[in-house]
């Protein structure tokens, strides 16, 4: 079934996709479930800034070769 493009753009579209939404979470599950979306993205926010300012120069930066990890059992037997 091909849908035209310009069907996302109409705005008894998005009527009817949150009016589907709402009766599917309830009014009353809809903030609580907004507020612990706003909550990761914030903490997602906040370690991604964390991990740019902690790493300073990479391996490669450094020009050291990325060490090796050995996934083999230690027993050879």
């Amino acid at each position: 079934m091909f849908i035209h493009p310009l069907f996302w753009n109409q705005p008894w579209t998005w009527v009817i996709i949150l009016l589907v939404v709402l009766v599917l979470f309830g009014a009353t599950r809809l903030p609580a479930l907004s507020k612990s979306l706003g909550q990761s993205i914030k903490i997602f926010r906040n370690e991604v800034k964390s991990d740019e300012t902690s790493s300073g120069t990479t391996n490669a930066e450094a020009g050291e070769a990325p060490k090796a990890t050995d996934a083999s059992p230690n027993d050879k037997s």
